[in-house]
């Protein structure tokens, strides 16, 4: 649902005869099919909707049936220490305990289209179900559109999925739609038919400290030799985040941005960090095009593992996040500070598709982001610690003030540490839902 305007509505079920009356006959046709989003559709809808539950929501449908992801089952409140949070309180009210049934997802190209849908689903649901929070997503203006708040081109690195990968995005092994898509080829998880076709969503509100992220960036400049000293600033932000900010990744643009790059939809993410083309290039020690602990890499190791399709490589999410939260004001800027008015808060409502929350988003999370000796194959790194994810990584059973060092940053001496000791995204905590195939709207979830 790729519009520049999103709403996530997160409700409460309170009548769930009526609820599951409603869903089947009302709600069922407003949600949006695939076909409704490609390309060339001559049906496509002014507001997109989809809807998803919890594992609370599900029972409290009276769906017993089990989906067969244990993290699902628990909720991501209970989940808070292994996702690296520092507990839930950064976190929104209405994400702790277990009380979200189920969240609405709105996207239009206007909010006032958002807002009348939403008045339409409330008016057809009436007091079946109670509203929790919400959050209002928005592409950013300008040039800045489809950029996260950090400046950085988002929603590049997908992997592509065999059977819906169209070749317009060329890159290395496509992954079986089963480890996005429960049912399809390549889902190994016995899981009762009424669920095929659907798809866990993980929803994290990430807060994003920009003022801070900036001032760190400018006071942590590279010296490598024939760049200017704003070129030195940008190439130690992009080896941070693994792509600069047109989009352009540093494994393919190593010292300096590449716009024309960052903006070819066939090339920007075509790469595996494997450089068969270089003699003697080791990708399991060479780090002067890309760190091992650069966020991108973190988060899809690509051939630092092998193959993509390999048993170690076998853990796919597919994000679709969207900014939320005003620009940085002049005041922030000035100050490097983030306001403290909840108005001018700002980050990324994170969004994430896969057939298995424990083998997808957990385990990126919990095993590579916030596990600092990830990748612990690779040779030659001080101590054998690449350290965590600069962006979004943080080890919880550590102290909470406990500095984060990285490695592999300047690529000139790829051992030299350096030390983050504050954090640039603090979640403000999230859920586990399952998006169900829209024949469960009338079918199972209704009955």
């Amino acid at each position: 649902m790729t519009k520049p305007k999103e709403l996530f509505f997160f409700f409460g079920i309170n009548d769930p005869a009526t609820f599951k009356s409603k869903l089947g006959s009302d709600i069922k046709p407003l949600v949006t099919n695939t076909n409704q989003l490609l390309p060339n559709s001559t049906n496509a809808p002014v507001t997109a909707v989809n809807i998803a539950f919890s594992q609370t929501g599900l029972q409290a449908l009276n769906v017993t049936d089990s989906l067969q992801d244990d993290n699902f089952a628990i909720g991501q409140f209970k989940n808070a220490t292994d996702l690296g949070d520092d507990g839930t309180g950064n976190w929104v009210p209405g994400f702790k305990g277990t009380k979200i049934h189920g969240v609405f997802l709105l996207a239009a190209n206007d909010v006032q289209d958002i807002d009348s849908e939403l008045a339409n689903i409330q008016q057809i649901l009436g007091d079946s179900i109670n509203e929790i929070y919400r959050l209002s997503g928005a592409a950013r203006p300008g040039n800045e559109q489809g950029h996260e708040h950090f400046g950085y081109l988002d929603g590049v690195s997908n992997p592509a999925v065999q059977g819906f990968d169209d070749g317009t995005r060329p890159q290395p092994d496509p992954i079986a739609a089963g480890k996005i898509i429960v049912g399809a080829d390549g889902d190994t998880s016995n899981r009762p038919d009424w669920a095929t076709g659907g798809s866990f969503l993980v929803f994290r509100q990430l807060q994003q400290k920009v003022p801070e992220f900036n001032k760190f960036v400018e006071d942590h400049a590279l010296d490598v030799p024939g760049l200017s000293p704003k070129e030195n600033v940008d190439l130690f932000g992009a080896r941070l985040i693994g792509r600069w900010k047109s989009g352009a990744p540093i494994d393919l643009a190593p010292l300096r941005d590449d716009p024309d790059l960052g903006m070819n939809r066939t090339r920007n993410n075509n790469f595996t960090y494997a450089h068969p083309e270089i003699p003697g290039f080791d990708v399991l020690s060479n780090q002067t095009r890309c760190p091992f602990s650069a966020h991108i890499r973190k988060t899809r190791p690509r051939a630092t593992l092998g193959a993509e399709t390999g048993p170690a490589n076998d853990h796919h999410i597919i994000r679709a996040g969207i900014p939320y939260g005003p620009e940085v004001t002049d005041a922030e800027a000035a100050s490097n500070k983030s306001s403290t008015d909840p108005s001018l808060e700002r980050g990324l409502a994170f969004v994430a598709y896969q057939a298995n929350i424990t083998s997808g988003f957990k385990f990126i999370q919990q095993s590579w982001v916030d596990n600092e000796q990830f990748p612990s194959i690779v040779p030659n790194i001080t101590a054998n610690t690449t350290g965590v994810d600069p962006i979004i990584g943080r080890d919880a059973t550590k102290r909470t003030d406990a500095p984060r060092v990285i490695t592999g940053t300047d690529p000139l001496n790829t051992n030299r540490s350096f030390t983050l000791d504050s954090e640039f995204v603090i979640s403000r905590g999230g859920e586990y839902f399952f998006s169900p195939p829209i024949s469960a709207l009338s079918g199972r979830l209704a009955v």
